[in-house]
């Protein structure tokens, strides 16, 4: 199929896509146009669906459903190997056993191209990436970083209109990792082709696109510059994951101005909906620390590491720990202010929905026990007993709403039922984590930190809940 209206510049786009491997989604729903010539990066944490992503633009994966558009045509049933797309793994999967010459010439040659034309292309493919006179070296005596630019050339050689790259830095040393995002963003700018790039790497992400794609659990968090992302994040997950953020829960009242645990920081930016609770992001390096009084909250220094080209400091503002990075010292012990510009306080609506932790269930059977009523209601194919001020019946329909607090994070398969970490967030004095079962969504305050993307236990507290009757006897609630 032809796509209509696909803008000139848009090389490929992917359409809904979706993907699930052993009944879990992997991909949800992906929507994404990468513009010809540019450098596109896939970032996020391990398991948010980048690598699928690419296998399924390359062809080695197909969709359970969506499209993915090349040029205006659909390719969904284009097989690998008659796609004008070339993939550099994280395991350059270099032939042994061929020298450099061979290695790159190896798709000329199955190609059957004539002699002199596969001696030209490589020639001119080995002097791109720089390894001009490597052509008769064995590639098991090259260093990681000349073997990845083998594997690039061999890409390369074919002229393909897309270059998939899959964590291609993964295996190098830190200094080499270094060298090499600057040389893949010249091999790009003289290839003079499009360049989609997978990492969880945001320093690379940084350094070399034109456009990050931030990814979370099959979905699509922000789209933007590097500039943009860093500078505006998106949502308290994007802040958290690139770069280095103060993330903490405030409250807007009003416009230009928010709220965090009573300190009032001025603002450029308006409520991002109809409730006031929102999320604050203020980066470490905007921070500038002065005398007591000075700024919007005085605390106590905590810590002050010298890290070369600042100092990162800790500061204690009634139980709450601010990173400040700053190219002046702070004595430990001793109480300053902080103040930040209103153009650096970034203002984002919540993660989640207001009735999170809002449970609707039915009640099971009711009872009274020493004058007080209980009801008994099933959540997630457990039953709990719950004690409740109004008048219940079995067969009832009430609405549970739990707080952050009221649940207990366990390992996996030793809570009251499992649940998958999607998110978790540092708020200056808790953790919050966003979990979610099949059947609905917990947000959960922790004081210490979990491993996102996993699987564990859950154990709710109903003693504090509040109950509120939806419908009786029974009726479906809306």
């Amino acid at each position: 199929m032809t796509e209509k209206g696909a803008s000139s510049d848009v090389l490929l786009r992917l359409a809904d896509l979706c993907k699930s491997f052993d009944n879990e989604k992997i991909l949800k729903n992906v929507n994404l146009s990468i513009k010809d010539k540019a450098f596109v990066t896939l970032l996020g944490p391990s398991g948010c669906g980048k690598t699928t992503i690419l296998r399924i633009i390359g062809g080695f994966e197909t969709p359970d459903s969506g499209e993915v558009i090349f040029d205006g045509e659909c390719i969904n049933q284009v097989p690998a190997y008659k796609r004008p797309i070339n993939t550099v793994f994280q395991r350059y999967a270099l032939f042994p056993h061929l020298n450099v010459f061979e290695n790159v010439a190896f798709g000329l040659r199955i190609k059957k191209l004539p002699k002199q034309e596969i001696t030209q292309k490589v020639k001119k493919m080995l002097a791109l990436v720089d390894l001009k006179g490597y052509e008769n070296r064995p590639v098991a005596k090259l260093s990681g970083g000349q073997q990845q630019r083998v594997a690039i050339a061999r890409a390369l050689v074919n002229m393909p209109r897309v270059l998939l790259l899959d964590e291609p830095l993964g295996a190098l040393d830190l200094q080499l990792r270094k060298d090499m995002q600057l040389e893949l963003k010249n091999i790009q700018k003289q290839a003079n082709i499009t360049f989609l790039y997978v990492t969880h790497d945001q320093e690379e992400a940084l350094t070399m696109s034109d456009v990050i794609v931030v990814m979370k659990s099959g979905t699509i968090q922000q789209i933007g510059s590097p500039q943009d992302i860093y500078n505006e994040p998106a949502n308290a997950f994007v802040a958290d994951f690139v770069g280095e953020s103060n993330i903490l829960n405030g409250v807007m009242e009003r416009d230009l101005s928010v709220s965090v645990r009573g300190h009032e920081i001025e603002c450029v930016d308006v409520r991002p909906d109809s409730r006031p609770e929102v999320d604050v992001v203020i980066r470490p390096e905007d921070i500038v620390i002065g005398a007591p009084g000075e700024g919007f909250a005085d605390g106590m220094v905590e810590s002050c590491l010298f890290k070369g080209v600042h100092f990162e400091i800790t500061v204690n503002v009634e139980g709450m720990i601010w990173l400040v990075h700053s190219t002046q010292s702070a004595e430990v012990g001793n109480t300053v202010s902080m103040k930040v510009d209103p153009f650096n306080v970034h203002i984002m609506k919540k993660m989640y929905s207001p009735d999170i932790n809002q449970i609707v269930a039915e009640v099971v059977d009711v009872y009274e026990e020493n004058g007080e009523k209980f009801a008994e209601i099933k959540v997630e194919d457990k039953k709990y007993d719950i004690s409740t001020p109004i008048a219940l019946e079995a067969g009832d329909t009430v609405s549970v709403k739990l707080s952050p607090d009221d649940f207990t994070v366990v390992a996996c398969d030793e809570g009251d039922f499992n649940a998958y970490l999607d998110s978790i967030i540092w708020k200056a004095d808790h953790y919050e984590l966003l979990l979610e079962t099949s059947e609905r969504k917990y947000l959960v305050f922790k004081s210490n930190d979990e491993q996102a993307g996993t699987n564990v236990g859950m154990e709710p507290d109903f003693s504090k809940a509040v109950v509120t009757l939806v419908k009786k006897g029974g009726e479906n609630a809306k």
